[in-house]
């Protein structure tokens, strides 16, 4: 009950830490989100009043030189930028900010309106410090979430632990952007008596007082899969899942314990401590491109479901192509790389235009399809290789759909269609044009329309045959 306490703290109150653009429009005083530019150099906004939960906002990089890069190079794209200025604040409180920012700007005399110029990020001052400032003039660095006047180092000091070591082993800067160290941190915890020395990873997390606690993640044996997690039985396939990948592999409910609150969630473990990790659905970024290659929607649906997604022909850092299965962790919150033996491209729930997916090829044919649980007739029929109708399934945005599913033994993949297979392939039966062709062209046969012909038929030829007849072609000069 402890790890799902903890654990469903780190969920609620670790956010998103990566940075957006406001724009302030100097014609029309109004403050909107950016999304982005089209094709024609329109900027993209949306009112911060209207941004739903899953709407994707631009994205930037906080860092000097890759943020001044990128500005630059969206700035140049921009149509009439000198329309528009902008402003680098914190995704996480970009809504509330854009809010504030818009109050400040209806209210304010010309002269405070100029001190806003203090904030404005221009691409040829990109490196200037106060270019750097953001919205929030309550800290210096606002791609930190906490600073380390906030961080209780006399506890600190009981772990054996002070600012200099933490930042000579490159620990800080996670810490400060409310991550978890991205290494193991060794610990010496002196009880008087006794001296117990492990190795932990660290966090930051603020409590119900506001007091920042310093959270140990210590190392377990093993991930508990036999017992709920915030709610939750994990099946078999869950726990396969977990134990070869780190990723369960899809999203369910989770229960806050502390407020009953229902929160759609994917699951998966620290491969580092074996601690399982919750994350909330409404909160997971999909990239549109990932090492150029461009994801089109079914794609990006599977990676919002959890699932893992088998991407073909990326170029690496070094310009090498590459292939590797792509899927969203929970735990380091973005969409990673699975480099791993035991999980083979087939299994990749690859949802192209024919949504196929792919299940573990172990020639077994799963009881449970995108959470929805066969019952035993549906079963029955599913692993003769019969296909079945089912409903109940429901999307990443809750959204109900069904369809029907077919399991093939020899590549253990679950086909899914929207429309029954069969009526595809009745729509799919050749033409008697085209057997008449076929007939004559491959198996030398004929019919009263094609007895005088001795050229191969193209397509819709018989018809004219009858009313016509072909005059003998002359050598080309």
């Amino acid at each position: 009950m402890e790890e799902e306490i903890i654990n469903s703290q780190e969920s609620d109150e670790l956010k998103p830490s990566t940075d957006t653009l406001l724009v302030l429009n100097i014609h029309t005083n109004q403050v909107e989100m950016v999304k982005g530019i089209d094709q024609d150099g329109n900027l993209q906004k949306v009112p911060p009043q209207e941004k739903k939960d899953n709407e994707q906002l631009i994205s930037v990089d906080k860092h000097g030189d890759i943020f001044s890069n990128f500005f630059s190079n969206f700035y140049r794209q921009l149509k009439n930028p000198t329309h528009f200025n902008f402003f680098k604040v914190s995704e996480y409180d970009a809504v509330n900010t854009a809010k504030d920012l818009q109050k400040y700007v209806d209210q304010a005399s010309p002269e405070e309106k100029e001190k806003l110029k203090d904030y404005e990020i221009l691409p040829q001052h990109n490196n200037n410090p106060k270019n750097q400032n953001t919205m929030d003039n309550n800290t210096d660095n606002q791609e930190y979430r906490f600073q380390p006047e906030q961080i209780d180092w006399k506890t600190m000091e009981k772990f054996g632990l002070n600012q200099e070591k933490l930042e000579k082993m490159n620990a800080m800067d996670a810490l400060l952007r409310g991550f978890k160290t991205n290494t193991l941190i060794p610990i010496t915890i002196n009880l008087g008596t006794a001296v117990s020395k492990m190795d932990v990873r660290l966090s930051l997390q603020t409590g119900d007082t506001g007091q920042v606690a310093v959270h140990l993640h210590g190392i377990r044996k093993e991930p508990s899969l036999n017992n709920k997690f915030l709610g939750h039985q994990f099946t078999d396939e869950d726990k396969k899942n977990l134990k070869e990948t780190g990723n369960m592999g899809r999203v369910v409910d989770l229960v806050n314990p502390k407020t009953d609150e229902i929160i759609p969630s994917v699951i998966s473990r620290d491969r580092l401590t074996n601690e399982l990790v919750a994350y909330r659905a409404e909160y997971m970024k999909i990239p549109d491109e990932i090492k150029g290659i461009r994801l089109d929607e079914h794609q990006k649906q599977t990676l919002l479901e959890g699932g893992p997604l088998y991407l073909e022909g990326m170029t690496s850092k070094k310009g090498e192509p590459f292939d590797a299965i792509v899927q969203f962790n929970a735990d380091k919150r973005y969409v990673e790389f699975i480099f791993n033996n035991n999980h083979t491209p087939q299994q990749s729930q690859q949802h192209h235009h024919n949504q196929q997916q792919t299940q573990p090829t172990d020639k077994e044919a799963p009881k449970v399809f995108r959470g929805k649980e066969l019952d035993d007739s549906q079963y029955e029929k599913f692993k003769a290789g019969q296909t079945i109708y089912i409903d109940g399934l429901t999307d990443a945005k809750g959204k109900a759909y069904q369809g029907y599913i077919t399991f093939n033994k020899e590549t253990s993949k679950t086909d899914f269609s929207f429309t029954h297979p069969n009526k595809l392939k009745e729509q799919a039966k050749p033409t008697e044009d085209h057997k008449t062709q076929t007939a004559v062209n491959t198996h030398s046969k004929t019919n009263e329309a094609t007895k005088n012909v001795k050229e191969p038929l193209e397509s819709t030829q018989q018809e004219d045959q009858q009313k016509k007849v072909r005059k003998p072609r002359g050598r080309k000069l």
